[in-house]
């Protein structure tokens, strides 16, 4: 899948929050988990990508591999291109998609993800809502590793470790463990 071109949002589409992380901090994501010593959480995953927009990090993840990727978004526009990006790279087989409201995923019906992105609108406090409602959805499996994508570098909630935080420009990226 590395190398093939996704469907074009331009600069975004800011009437639905749709803003793709960019070329640069999702190589500088996916360098910070190889190099980093996060790999482990890439091969054969399980991979829940949270406002998934346009799913380009699940679908490089599942490029770098991992083994499925679920990807949760519920606007319009970004169903449309995420259905695209998915057919695209011909990962049908390895993924499913959830039209849903990220903070209404409801109960995970397979097996939890030891790999999360969470990449939510910049500025409306809805990533840790989010974090709590795919723990208590049974969405989050042991130990996980989660890519917090915001306009400022996030806290841990209760119940995760900080590992790290980067700044990509305009882009903070927080890594945080899930403690069980």
């Amino acid at each position: 899948m590395r190398g093939l071109g996704l469907a074009s949002v331009g600069k975004g589409d800011k009437a639905a929050h749709l803003r793709p992380t960019t070329d640069r901090v999702r190589e500088s994501i996916f360098n910070l988990l190889l190099n980093g010593g996060y790999a482990d959480h890439l091969d054969d995953s399980q991979v829940l990508d949270l406002f998934a927009g346009t799913g380009a990090l699940g679908l490089e993840a599942l490029s770098r591999g991992a083994a499925f990727c679920t990807f949760v978004d519920s606007g319009r526009a970004s169903l449309r291109l995420l259905k695209d990006n998915i057919a695209r790279c011909r990962a049908a087989e390895v993924s499913r998609v959830h039209a849903r409201d990220v903070s209404k995923i409801g109960e995970n019906p397979g097996l939890p993800a030891s790999l999360i992105f969470l990449d939510p609108p910049y500025g409306k406090s809805l990533g840790q809502r989010a974090l709590g409602t795919a723990v208590t959805g049974a969405w989050v499996a042991p130990d996980a590793l989660i890519v917090w994508e915001e306009s400022t570098e996030q806290e841990a909630p209760d119940g995760f470790e900080k590992l790290d935080a980067r700044r990509y420009g305009d882009t903070w990226v927080t890594l945080l463990r899930f403690e069980t």
